[in-house]
């Protein structure tokens, strides 16, 4: 299997991001290394939090995740990235500007996000208590060519989406 240099999941806040990419990280590291996660919340945290999650904060920091995937891959260490994104535009740029990208979209609805929210975002955010909340305020432009759908709706257990996922890029 050749792993990808960047592989990308994205998906609502709440569809599995991080819980997958670490044992995505955990079944490919010893194989695959150097490789390095990045998970949106963390480089958040790694910037000091000076981010809010309005639109425009949203796309600065994929921006700088993008910005830190592309040094680490001229570096030859492959990356793996959790990171909620909506816009057509950082989802084309990914695909053209990073080395073997392969896309992961968790695909999941409202109703599922909400009922495994451990955030807090979705009842406040539809009880508008507070606001840029993406799939609510902020609209989400789901993917149209991911590598490897994966519909969450259907409460796949994690060894099932983890089997899809190497799978796919095995081919």
């Amino acid at each position: 299997m050749k792993t990808p240099s960047v592989i990308w999941l994205t998906g609502l806040s709440s569809s599995g991001k991080t819980t997958i990419s670490k044992r995505l990280y955990k079944n490919l590291a010893e194989d695959y290394s150097p490789i390095v996660l990045l998970d949106g919340d963390d480089i958040r945290i790694a910037f000091g939090e000076d981010l809010g999650h309005k639109e425009s904060d949203r796309i600065i920091q994929i921006k700088r995740i993008q910005n830190i995937a592309n040094i680490l891959v001229k570096q030859n260490i492959s990356v793996i990235v959790a990171a909620l994104y909506s816009s057509k535009d950082l989802l084309h740029w990914n695909r053209h500007n990073l080395k073997n990208y392969f896309e992961i979209y968790l695909k999941a609805s409202i109703k599922t996000v909400e009922s495994r929210d451990t955030k807090n975002l979705y009842s406040p955010a539809l009880d508008g208590k507070i606001k840029n909340v993406v799939g609510i305020d902020i609209d989400y432009s789901h993917p149209k060519n991911s590598d490897v759908v994966v519909d969450m709706d259907k409460n796949p257990s994690i060894p099932e989406v983890l089997s899809e996922i190497i799978r796919e890029l095995k081919k």
